[in-house]
Parts: C-alpha cells; sequence; structure tokens
C-alpha cells in the first residue's frame, strides 16, 4: 500500500523531523484508517546510496484517513510530496 507524504508533524515554532503526515491512497476515513496503525512503512530513495529509513504507524491523524508516521530518523525537505510503501 502506497501513501504520499503531506506535512511534518508540528506546531507553529517547532517541527517534528521523525514524525510524518501521510495520506494513503484508497483510506478516505478514520474507519479505514485505524487498520494500518501499528504496520510498518518505508520510505526509500533511489540514488547513489539507495537510502531507507524504516517507520511505524503510530496514529490516525484526523477524521479524512490520514495516518501519522514515526520514522526512525528524521526524513529531509525533499521527501514531501513522495511516496511511502506501507506492508
Amino acid at each position: 500500500m502506497e501513501g504520499i507524504i503531506s506535512h511534518f508533524r508540528g506546531s507553529y515554532r517547532r517541527r517534528q523531523g521523525n514524525q510524518l503526515i501521510v495520506i494513503v491512497s484508497g483510506v478516505d476515513s478514520e474507519e479505514k484508517a485505524t487498520p494500518l496503525v501499528g504496520k510498518s512503512a518505508v520510505w526509500s530513495v533511489k540514488g547513489k546510496k539507495n537510502t531507507k529509513i524504516s517507520g511505524k504507524v503510530s496514529a490516525v491523524h484526523g477524521k479524512n484517513g490520514a495516518v501519522r508516521i514515526i520514522f526512525e530518523r528524521g526524513l529531509p525537505g525533499q521527501s514531501l510530496g513522495t511516496t511511502v510503501n506501507i506492508q
């Protein structure tokens, strides 16, 4: 299952670099997003090093099916708009 990174989690003054809000394709309600909690997620970049950063779906974000994923380390700003694989 794939999702698109939409935002970093954070407040007005502070951003959480390792927590991101992801919109999952085909999920449009809180009830459909609830079974995804606890599953693993992987963000990968194709390049010289083939960087992969893994994380875990921690909670549902809002009522429209977005989820919050906590990654093992922070993601760069270029990750916004890219895809995440959820197993």
